[in-house]
């Protein structure tokens, strides 16, 4: 049984984006305002300081920021779960401990990026966590964006037999994993999906929610389809409501704008909802404004932006 109580980790927890000033500096009034827009509309918890918030490009101090930001916020409306992930085994465990004396809920925390430790280092980079911390831990299986070799199913559920971790965000295009853990290890932890491609899959395989930074655009679309598929159980609804988003899966996947990142499209879009886009770090960019029209009609012709808007 796990040591935590694993109730509240479950349905829609947006990868909340970080809003920075045309300058490069960190904008906490707009990335509240945003936070506050995505709580208003009903999700279930926030993911800070995550991969959608560039947490890659930010210093420690300012991931700390973004942690006091949602606890003096958010703390006991919804979980907050909040990047602390690092390269070395001991910053991981510092910044994690400073999360936790902020007030976060719980930790997720990538694989060790950009070196490949081998695989029993990496387990016990998980291991010695654990030890140190005392937030449920949630693995971030995420191989696009380390060096690591992802974790199996088979290993993550011994993981969860020592008690050493307590969720998973899975970010892969298979959801393999996702059945595979549901089937090993139940609700003895908390199975999150953490790509755009097949969420409906995932949600349908056993999983207990997403994850992703689409759900800072399509939030209310994924919260209605996460009630259709696990409260309702009305499979042709999601599914109904999973083809309606997947218009803005594909401006990124077949890249319908030209070079694009995933974050300056979906900044592009609040822009055209007529709410703050605020900006990214470079080297990540804006979209260009023939890119901001393609994107418009893009919206228009797949009805998430009405007509005559832009």
């Amino acid at each position: 049984m796990p040591s935590f109580d694993l109730s509240p980790y479950q349905g829609i927890f947006p990868a909340a984006m970080t809003f920075f000033d045309v300058d490069g500096n960190l904008d906490t009034q707009a990335t509240l305002d945003h936070w506050h827009w995505l709580v208003d509309q009903g999700v279930h918890g926030l993911v800070v300081a995550g991969t959608s918030g560039e947490f890659i490009a930010m210093t420690i101090e300012e991931r700390m920021t973004l942690c006091r930001l949602a606890v003096d916020n958010f703390s006991g409306k919804i979980p907050i779960v909040a990047g602390t992930g690092h390269n070395a085994t001991k910053l991981t465990v510092d910044i994690s401990r400073e999360a936790q004396e902020i007030g976060v809920d719980a930790l997720i925390v990538i694989l060790p990026y950009y070196s490949r430790p081998p695989l029993p280092s990496v387990i016990e980079h998980y291991r010695t966590l654990r030890r140190k911390t005392d937030r449920p831990i949630m693995l971030y299986n995420n191989p696009n964006n380390t060096a690591c070799t992802p974790l199996s199913s088979p290993q993550i559920a011994q993981l969860v037999e020592e008690d050493v971790v307590h969720m998973v965000k899975s970010t892969m295009e298979s959801v393999v994993p996702v059945h595979d853990l549901s089937l090993l290890v139940g609700d003895d932890m908390r199975i999150f999906y953490g790509s755009f491609l097949s969420a409906f899959e995932a949600l349908t395989a056993g999983g207990h929610g997403w994850i992703s930074g689409i759900l800072n655009i399509a939030t209310a679309a994924a919260i209605d389809m996460y009630r259709a598929i696990v409260e309702e159980k009305d499979m042709e609804k999601g599914f109904q409501i999973w083809k309606q988003i997947l218009p803005i899966v594909h401006l990124y996947t077949y890249q319908k704008l030209g070079p694009a990142a995933d974050i300056p499209i979906y900044r592009g879009i609040l822009a055209l909802r007529g709410r703050h886009a605020g900006y990214s770090r470079e080297p990540f960019t804006a979209l260009t404004e023939s890119q901001l029209e393609k994107l418009a009609d893009e919206l228009r012709s797949t009805g998430w932006l009405s007509a005559g808007t832009r």
